[in-house]
């Protein structure tokens, strides 16, 4: 464990949102830095989906830190909180998921969690262990400790309480839910994104309930997503997938604005402070153009999710395309299902993947955003012979190709 107890501060408050109670906070680690006992530091994570993008991993950033420094680290699959499904932000109420899909994520999810976290230093238990024995009397015994007022503390329930929108009672039982999985552990510390603080803090004042040292709350900024306005999300398509391919990761890095590195920087990378602080001076005084840092997070970035030599490469890609003129060594191939008559461009797009649907296949020819071997297609309406596109490369923007192949 580190010994310096100011360094671990250091680390644990840098990016932080709110530490809920920094004093506490100080206390704790001085505690643990005298008796060499590490604080138990939990996460919680609800596998309502089974892929997770880079906004997601920055509480699993800031755990990878408080593991570096030597403390136990605890994920909670919440597989049983899961069935509910947490009420944050939410206008509605979610739709229930099927136990067999919420295993189905949980492994998918824990993959990638696991790029970030060091999986021989992270203690993986399911809350289904505990809140699945308890009897009707112990749920009543646990709702008896919380009033409705408090519940309606709740932004996203105060909101809704007062747009006469329903808010169902199983709603209530999230954040108590939540809070029990902290007593069952023993949760020192417990991390979450800002819209997670009232979850947190119901975690404190339950642990005081069983006579349990109240943890501390540490919460994370929500990270905005590429287009540098809205939080990330795929429903926005301003998101980046942790289990996207490098060169993937390399260019949408790229095209994030200026303004966003130092956030980046600080929420998705793990690099010391005195490296940040180096950083931001050199882009506040002009020292450095901001291409050379934007190309530094994109390979610290992927480099942490894969490899130095995998982000070298990933580099290597974006100059070849966008310096260089050139497409990439290695291409996707795609064999055209259709074995007879002429091959539409519209489908073509949307079969190999480079196109969701007509409608948007249509709109990047409109835009002139389709190459079929360097010569732009605007006309959705072309059709070609099958043998002569064999060995063609079909471009979609400046990034995206596929090879063709005739089989």
């Amino acid at each position: 464990m580190e010994k310096n107890i100011q360094k671990q501060m250091e680390i644990m408050v840098s990016g932080a949102e709110e530490v809920l109670v920094k004093k506490e906070l100080e206390q704790a680690v001085s505690d643990a830095v005298k008796n060499d006992q590490p604080l138990n530091v939990k996460l919680g994570l609800d596998p309502t989906s089974p892929d997770i993008h880079l906004g997601h991993t920055v509480v699993l950033n800031k755990m990878r830190q408080f593991q570096d420094l030597g403390h136990k680290a605890t994920l909670i699959i919440g597989d049983y909180t899961a069935r509910i499904g947490d009420p944050s932000g939410r206008s509605k109420l979610r739709p229930k998921l099927d136990p067999a899909q919420i295993d189905s994520n949980a492994a998918t999810y824990m993959a990638q969690a696991f790029k970030i976290l060091d999986r021989d230093k992270t203690e993986v238990v399911h809350n289904s262990q505990w809140l699945k024995g308890l009897k009707f009397e112990d749920v009543l015994s646990l709702t008896s400790r919380f009033t409705v007022a408090r519940m309606l503390e709740r932004d996203d329930f105060k909101k809704r309480f007062h747009s006469n929108t329903p808010i169902a009672i199983m709603e209530f039982l999230y954040p108590i839910m939540q809070a029990y999985d902290s007593v069952a552990i023993k949760a020192d510390i417990e991390l979450g994104g800002t819209d997670q603080k009232f979850n947190l803090l119901m975690g404190r004042e339950l642990q005081k309930e069983f006579s349990q040292r109240p943890q501390i709350a540490l919460t994370m900024p929500i990270l905005v997503g590429t287009d540098g306005v809205e939080k990330m999300s795929k429903s926005l398509g301003n998101y980046i997938g942790v289990h996207e391919h490098p060169k993937e990761i390399f260019g949408k890095i790229m095209s994030v604005p200026d303004h966003m590195m130092l956030d980046y920087f600080k929420l998705l990378t793990r690099i010391q402070k005195s490296q940040y602080d180096q950083i931001e001076q050199d882009l506040k005084q002009g020292r450095v153009n901001p291409m050379v840092i934007k190309r530094r997070l994109a390979k610290t970035i992927i480099k942490d999710l894969y490899s130095a030599q995998d982000a070298q490469k990933a580099e290597e890609d974006f100059d070849l395309v966008f310096k260089k003129k050139k497409v990439p060594q290695q291409i996707q191939e795609y064999a055209p299902q259709k074995k007879d008559g002429k091959l539409w461009i519209v489908s073509l797009l949307v079969e190999s993947g480079l196109a969701k649907s007509n409608g948007e296949a249509r709109r990047l020819l409109g835009q002139g955003a389709v190459k079929v071997d360097g010569q732009k297609i605007t006309d959705a309406e072309i059709e070609f012979d099958p043998p002569s596109l064999d060995g063609k490369i079909i471009q979609k923007g400046k990034r995206h190709f596929r090879k063709i192949r005739i089989v």
